[in-house]
C-alpha cells in the first residue's frame, strides 16, 4: 500500500532523533576534522573529501557539487525515496512512534510496524527460553563445555548463551502450543523450518550450544548455534529474516562500541567465542563477522566509532584464516589505499586464535601483540616473500612480479616509493650495495604495470553512461556560471584568475572565457546580460551542442552556487590550482626518482624541497576548499521546505 501521509508531530519527533552523523556514516565514511565531519560526496565521483557534515547544524554539504540539506534530504537524494518513506524507515530505527493523518490507514501501518515488534518478542523469548535450558539437566553438557572454555557465569550471562535441547519440536511447543505464537510469524523469525515432506514444522536449532546475536540496541535478531558432537555444520546461523541480515551484521558490536570509541580502534575476529573470550579478558573493543568475510558495509559501521579510523583484523594463521584475511582486505582495499581506514592485521603466534591464545596468556601479552601488529600492506609483502628461497632465480622472480602487482596498486607517490625501497632491502638479503639496483629495477617494473593496468582499465570496465564530471571540470564550470549570471562577481573572479596564474583546462571552457571576454570589450557596460548575447551567439560560433549550453541555465542545485559565489570562487579557484600544484608535485617526484643523491647530491636535494613545497601547499589548498559550516551560515539559506514534499 502507499505509504500514508504523517503526522507533523512524529515528523517533528522523528528529526529531533535522528543525528545526521549517525545517518550519513551509514553511508560515507567520515573524519573528524574540527567540530564537524568531512569525506568523499556520493553524490558525484569525488576524488578527495569535500563532502562536510556538521553535527552542530545537523546538515551536510558538498564544497564541489552543491548538494546539501538534512537527514531527511540526504537518504532521499541517496536511494530516490519519498520524503514519508524516509521519515517511516527512521522512525523505525529510532523507535518513535508513528501516527498518520489518515485514520483509515493507521490499521494497516500499524500492522506492518508491529509485525517486527512482534518477531522481536518472539527472539526475546526464544533467548530466555535457551538460557533457562541451559541451566536445566539437559543442558549440563553445554555449561561444562562453556566452564572448560574458562567462561564464568558473568559471562556466560553477559552474552546470554543458552542451550537448544534435543527433540524436533521443542521450541515449536512452547512459541506455538504454549505461548500461542502464529505459526507464521515463528517461521518469520527463523527459528522453525517447513517440514520438506507432509505438513507440520520442526525446531532449526536442536542440541546446540545458542547464541544470541544482537542489534546496536541490544535486542536479538538471530543466533549461531554450536554442535556439541560431531554434528555438521558446526556452526549453524539464523536465515536472513526481516530483522536478520548476516551480511550487514557484526556480532557483539553492541558491546563493543563504546569501547572501540574509547580505544579508537575495533579488532575484528573470526569466532564467537573469540569476542567472548576477549571480552572476558577486558578487550572489549572487539567484533567478530558472521561466518562470512568481513565487507564493506561492515567496515563502514565499525568506522563510526573510531576517531583515527584504525581496524584490526585477527584471524586464525591457518590457511583458511590468511585465504579470509585477504578477502576482508579485497573487500575494503580502495578505502585503505585512500587512507579511509588504516587498517591492521594480526596473527597470533603459534596459529592460535585469540580464545585459545587468552587461555594461557595474559591479556597484557594480546596488548603486546596488537601493538606490533604491521599495516595491512606490510603483511601482504611479508606473506609473499615469506617462506621463499630468495637465491633461487624462479622464486624470485615469481615473488617480485608479485610484489610489482602489488606496489602498482599503491596511489599515493609517496608511499610506493618507501615501500619500493622496503621491498629491495628484503630482496637484498642484506647486501646494501644491491638496494639502490634493486629499487630502481622495482620502480621500472611499477611505471610499466601502472601503465598497462591503466591503459586497460577503461576497457576492462567501460561505464555504460557518460561518467560524472571532474571535480576540476565542476570547478571551472561553476566559475564561469557565476561569472555569466552574477555581474558583481566578475571582477573578483579575473583577479583571483590573475594573482594565481590560472587558465581553464578544458578547450569548451577556455572557449567560452575568451568569448565573454570580447563581449565585454565591446560592451561599454560591465554588467552587461551576457546570458542573452550568448544564446545568440553560440549556435554561430558552433559551441551550441557543447557542455556550454547547459551553463546558460540555472537549476535548483546551480543557483545555490551563484547565491552563495563568494563561497563557490574561494573552493573553486583552490580546486584549480590545487591541480597545478598536483602537476608539479608529480613532475618533482618523477625528477627525484631519477637523481642519484650520491652523484647529484644538491638537485636531490633541491628536488626534495619542492617536493615537500608543492605537499604543503596542496594540503593548504584542501582547507581552503573545505568551506567551514560558519563561512556557510553566512551565506542565504536556500533548502527546500520538506513539508510539501509529504504530499
Amino acid at each position: 500500500m502507499d505509504t500514508p501521509r504523517l503526522h507533523p508531530d512524529t515528523i517533528e519527533a522523528v528529526r529531533d532523533r535522528a543525528d545526521i552523523v549517525d545517518v550519513v556514516s551509514q553511508h560515507v565514511v567520515l573524519k573528524k576534522q574540527g567540530k564537524d565531519f568531512v569525506g568523499l560526496c556520493p553524490f558525484h565521483e569525488d576524488k578527495s573529501p569535500s563532502f562536510s557534515v556538521s553535527p552542530g547544524k545537523q546538515f551536510y554539504y558538498c564544497f564541489s557539487c552543491g548538494a546539501g540539506g538534512n537527514a531527511f534530504k540526504f537518504l532521499m537524494e541517496l536511494n530516490k525515496r519519498s520524503f514519508a518513506d524516509v521519515v517511516l524507515d527512521l522512525a523505525q530505527r529510532y523507535q518513535v512512534p508513528v501516527t498518520t493523518l489518515e485514520p483509515a490507514k493507521r490499521q494497516e501501518l500499524q500492522r506492518q510496524l508491529t509485525l517486527r515488534e512482534q518477531l522481536y518478542e518472539i527472539l526475546a523469548l526464544t533467548a530466555k527460553f535457551y538460557e533457562h535450558a541451559l541451566q536445566q539437566i539437559d543442558g549440563a553438557t553445554a555449561l561444562a563445555y562453556l566452564y572448560e572454555r574458562g567462561l564464568n557465569d558473568a559471562t556466560i550471562q553477559q552474552f546470554q548463551l543458552g542451550f537448544a535441547p534435543g527433540g524436533w519440536q521443542t521450541l515449536y511447543g512452547y512459541l506455538v502450543e504454549q505461548k500461542h505464537y502464529p505459526v507464521e510469524l515463528v517461521e518469520k523469525a527463523g527459528l522453525i523450518v517447513p517440514r520438506q515432506k507432509g505438513d507440520g514444522y520442526y525446531d532449526r536449532f536442536r542440541d546446540r550450544l545458542m547464541i544470541p546475536i544482537r542489534d546496536g540496541q541490544s535486542r536479538v535478531i538471530g543466533f549461531g548455534g554450536r554442535a556439541l558432537g560431531d554434528e555438521k555444520p558446526k556452526y549453524l546461523n539464523s536465515p536472513d529474516t526481516e530483522l536478520f541480515d548476516k551480511g550487514k551484521t557484526l556480532y557483539g558490536l553492541d558491546l563493543a562500541r563504546a569501547a572501540i570509541a574509547k580505544d579508537d580502534c575495533a579488532i575484528v575476529v573470526e569466532g564467537y567465542f573469540d569476542v567472548i573470550a576477549l571480552h572476558a579478558a577486558g578487550l572489549e573493543n572487539s567484533v567478530a563477522a558472521l561466518g562470512t568475510a568481513l565487507n564493506a558495509a561492515q567496515v563502514r559501521q565499525l568506522l563510526r566509532y573510531t576517531e583515527s579510523k584504525q581496524i584490526l583484523l585477527n584471524f586464525d594463521a591457518d590457511a583458511a584464516g590468511v585465504k579470509a584475511a585477504q578477502r576482508a582486505i579485497g573487500e575494503v582495499e580502495d578505502m585503505a589505499y585512500r587512507g579511509d581506514v588504516q587498517l591492521r592485521v594480526l596473527n597470533i603466534p603459534d596459529g592460535k586464535d585469540p580464545d585459545e591464545f587468552l587461555r594461557h596468556h595474559s591479556a597484557a601479552a594480546y596488548r603486546d601483540l596488537i601493538e606490533a601488529a604491521p599495516l595491512w600492506i606490510d603483511w601482504q609483502i611479508n606473506n609473499l616473500i615469506g617462506g621463499k628461497d630468495l637465491r633461487q632465480a624462479d622464486q624470485f622472480q615469481q615473488t617480485s612480479q608479485a610484489v610489482v602487482k602489488l606496489l602498482s596498486d599503491i596511489a599515493n607517490a609517496d608511499t610506493r616509493t618507501h615501500y619500493v625501497r622496503y621491498c629491495a632491502e628484503i630482496f637484498s638479503n642484506g647486501d646494501s650495495r644491491l638496494v639502490p639496483l634493486l629499487a630502481e629495477n622495482l620502480v621500472t617494473q611499477v611505471r610499466r604495470q601502472r601503465r598497462t593496468t591503466s591503459s586497460e582499465a577503461p576497457t576492462r570496465s567501460a561505464p555504460a553512461t557518460t561518467p560524472s564530471a571532474s571535480s576540476l571540470e565542476q570547478a571551472e564550470a561553476a566559475l564561469l556560471r557565476i561569472f555569466l549570471h552574477d555581474a558583481a562577481h566578475r571582477d573578483e573572479i579575473r583577479q583571483v584568475l590573475e594573482d594565481r596564474d590560472l587558465q581553464f583546462s578544458y578547450s569548451h571552457h577556455r572557449a567560452l572565457w575568451r568569448q565573454m571576454q570580447r563581449l565585454l570589450t565591446e560592451s561599454d557596460d560591465p554588467r552587461v546580460d551576457l546570458v542573452n548575447l550568448l544564446r545568440n551567439q553560440l549556435a554561430d560560433t558552433g559551441l551550441a551542442t557543447t557542455p556550454l549550453q547547459a551553463l546558460l541555465h540555472l537549476s535548483e542545485k546551480t543557483k545555490r552556487d551563484v547565491i552563495r559565489a563568494s563561497l563557490i570562487v574561494r573552493a573553486a579557484a583552490a580546486c584549480m590550482e590545487k591541480n597545478l600544484c598536483e602537476k608539479r608535485y608529480r613532475h618533482f617526484l618523477a625528477l627525484w626518482e631519477k637523481t642519484d643523491c650520491t652523484t647529484a647530491p644538491e638537485q636531490f636535494a633541491e628536488y626534495q624541497r619542492q617536493i615537500y613545497a608543492e605537499k604543503r601547499r596542496i594540503e593548504a589548498l584542501e582547507k581552503d576548499r573545505q568551506v567551514s559550516f560558519e563561512d556557510l551560515a553566512t551565506m542565504p539559506w536556500v533548502g527546500e521546505q520538506y513539508d510539501s514534499l509529504d504530499r
